[in-house]
């Protein structure tokens, strides 16, 4: 791969193609129209090995020199050759945001890909998630990741280059530092420097001070005062545990307190400016794209849903692009596994239905002789969706439409617009949406009379409706249903999406709408792996468990939730870390691994408290012959690392009580779970 300094001039002499010119603003006219605010974006067409190569370096142009660039370039090649895979854009959280569109794409993929990439920038700029990030900066208005890690990649790069400086330390601290990227706090405001405090920080400062003021030299203080002494005094008759609370920020925690392990001279010591300035580097990109992380499904499932608003309900494909887009769109949502694209679609638009539908009940609830318990036999659901059908002025819009359009209520039509049309500035039959108000376009694409949907209203159940009802205090406002649906809020479901889309990330989101309703509905059910049978297995179909196993996927990234709880445990410096157990084990081999990689950047003893489950060769025989699951035994375990061995040793369960979770699932297996 090309250096990473010299990619952004192969990029910007590459120039949007004349016929997406258009498309481009005008697909940026009607997301603004449909009530989105995306940043700005800057499109740029690359080829296929640029594509690739941005996709490695996760969406820009730019990155520090690793070989997991390399490796994730090279996965990309094999994903596209070997498995048919194919990569329509790239887009990256910035502003403004940069757009990739792949030169070799249709002119429908790439309409396609405009209207998705507009709806990802507008959930960048509204998303609270992603202002964690920028919240702690200077200017809290101005995101500039794509500068930030420019930065780090020349930073970086001369670390590499500088003579002093071994280039091959240097990638292996970044490989230390990148094994705990997922160990930040994500639910904080990024801050890039933190304060040093701590006892130990304290009694080190103490120390320097009473030794400035015997206003010794150097010399003599290197010859007398040597580490084993400073040691010596820190470990007092009384065991300083710090910090206060169990920190999840273990980079944070490492940059303020760690030091480097010195092979030489076998012992802690200071880590190297270099060093110190790469894990901060490490740790502010880890907290640039955890907001990412936390709403892979929300981001994905927004731009579809819009994408789809778009090029489907107002015609943004043409006619001739049509069928080309629509093979699109189902190739991506028909991916298999579990595919944040139909996912997240899905969950959005039951947002827009259930809202929608709450408003009409509502409505039909405060008419005289109707009530909760009556509504489903008075009421003809049939009746009440013919009158819910936009007119037809809205529904078809076309070039011959003036007259008709004439005769629309002004809230719906944009008479300024209207009189552009008939002077030719508009084209009708190709941008109907441009004569109407953004509530004319939610008039326009109600979603309760969408052809898929027309059923949604009637299913509602009786206990849905109790509790509906129950709160409705002018429940006789309507002489008829005609008369309440004649005020019913068409912006009601595209208001709510909007609100739901600054607030929530993926665990919340699907917290509160992944619903029993839309579970049984959408047919989804868990799997497992059987320890007896050594096959997977349906698990269940319950709401109740496709609800936990799903929101563990997306837990802290889906990654093991680790803690410090003692950075002077055993009071001997050593670190002390805590598995915040939910039923889901480690994989004791990979943490192994890991605590070496702490160990060299906390340059003493590290510790890991954790839960495991085991079961003996006995049971799973039993279990076998009998036809079900053995029960697993909870154990606590300490897993240490010294520096030359790894050693694990059972603890008495009193010790890791604290770390256990109430109320899970202790069969999840997240990797294989949903289908």
């Amino acid at each position: 791969m090309s250096k990473p300094t010299t990619n952004a001039d192969r990029y910007r002499k590459q120039a949007i193609a004349g016929d997406l010119e258009e498309p481009v603003t005008e697909a940026r006219n009607l997301a603004q129209k449909l009530g989105l605010e995306p940043y700005p974006v800057k499109y740029w067409i690359v080829d296929y090995d640029e594509m690739n190569e941005l996709i490695a370096y996760g969406g820009f142009q730019s990155r520090y020199p690793h070989w997991r660039w390399g490796m994730q370039y090279d996965r990309q090649q094999k994903q596209g050759r070997y498995t048919g895979g194919k990569a329509f854009e790239i887009v990256n959280n910035d502003n403004p945001a940069h757009a990739f569109l792949q030169e070799s794409n249709t002119v429908a993929d790439q309409k396609a890909v405009i209207t998705h990439v507009e709806a990802h920038s507008d959930f960048f700029a509204k998303n609270e998630w992603f202002g964690l990030f920028t919240s702690g900066q200077a200017d809290e208005a101005q995101v500039n990741a794509a500068a930030m890690l420019e930065r780090h990649a020349r930073a970086i790069d001369r670390y590499m280059r500088d003579p002093d400086i071994d280039r091959a330390e240097v990638e292996k601290w970044i490989d230390h530092c990148l094994s705990l990227e997922d160990n930040i706090d994500q639910h904080r405001v990024f801050e890039r420097r933190l304060e040093v405090d701590g006892p130990v920080d304290a009694i080190d400062a103490d120390l320097a001070e009473q030794l400035d003021e015997l206003d010794l030299s150097e010399e003599i203080k290197g010859e007398v005062f040597d580490e084993e002494w400073l040691e010596k005094l820190e470990e007092g008759d009384e065991q300083v545990t710090f910090p206060e609370e169990p920190q999840k920020d273990v980079l944070a925690f490492l940059r303020e307190h760690g030091k480097q392990y010195d092979g030489e001279s076998e012992r802690a010591v200071e880590m190297e400016p270099w060093q110190r300035d790469v894990l901060d580097m490490m740790r502010a990109e880890a907290y640039y794209f955890a907001a990412q992380k936390m709403t892979k499904v929300m981001n994905e499932g927004w731009a579809s849903y819009w994408e789809s608003t778009m090029m489907t309900d107002e015609r943004f494909a043409g006619d001739d692009e049509f069928l080309n887009y629509a093979d699109h769109m189902a190739k991506v949502l028909g991916s298999g596994g579990l595919n944040p694209y139909s996912l997240g679609m899905e969950l959005w638009e039951y947002v827009e239905n259930t809202t929608n539908r709450r408003e009409v009940l509502e409505r039909l609830l405060r008419v005289e002789g109707i009530s909760w318990r009556n509504l489903t036999e008075v009421v003809d659901f049939e009746d009440v969706l013919a009158q819910l059908e936009p007119p037809e002025a809205i529904a078809s819009i076309d070039a011959d439409s003036f007259d008709e359009l004439e005769d629309v209520p002004d809230d719906w039509v944009d008479q300024e617009a209207l009189e552009a049309a008939r002077d030719g500035e508009i084209d009708l039959a190709k941008y109907p949406w441009k004569v109407l108000t953004d509530e004319g376009l939610a008039r326009r694409h109600y979603s309760l009379v969408k052809r898929h949907n027309r059923g949604f209203l009637s299913r509602v159940s009786q206990q849905d409706l109790e509790r509906i009802g129950r709160y409705l205090f002018d429940d006789a406002r309507y002489e008829s249903v005609e008369e309440a649906l004649a005020d019913v809020e068409f912006t009601a479901g595209w208001d709510r999406l909007y609100d739901v889309r600054e607030s929530h990330n993926d665990v919340t989101f699907l917290d509160e709408f992944l619903t029993e309703e839309f579970i049984t509905e959408n047919n989804y059910f868990t799997y497992e792996h059987s320890k007896a049978t050594g096959q997977f297995h349906v698990a269940s179909d319950a709401a109740e468990d496709v609800k936990k196993k799903l929101l563990l996927q997306f837990t802290n990234f889906g990654k093991p939730t680790i803690a410090v709880y003692d950075g002077n445990y055993n009071n001997a410096n050593e670190l002390l870390l805590g598995h915040q157990y939910n039923g889901v084990m480690l994989d004791l081999g990979q943490a192994r691994e890991t605590l070496k990689r702490i160990f060299e950047l906390w340059g003493r003893p590290v510790n890991l408290l954790t839960i495991v489950k085991e079961v003996n060769e006995h049971d799973v025989e039993v279990a076998r012959r009998r036809n079900r699951e053995p029960e697993p035994e909870e154990r606590g375990k300490l897993i240490r690392y010294d520096g030359e061995e790894v050693t694990m040793e059972d603890v008495p369960w009193s010790d890791v009580e604290h770390l256990a979770a109430d109320d899970v699932d202790y069969d999840t297996k997240p990797e294989e779970w949903l289908a």
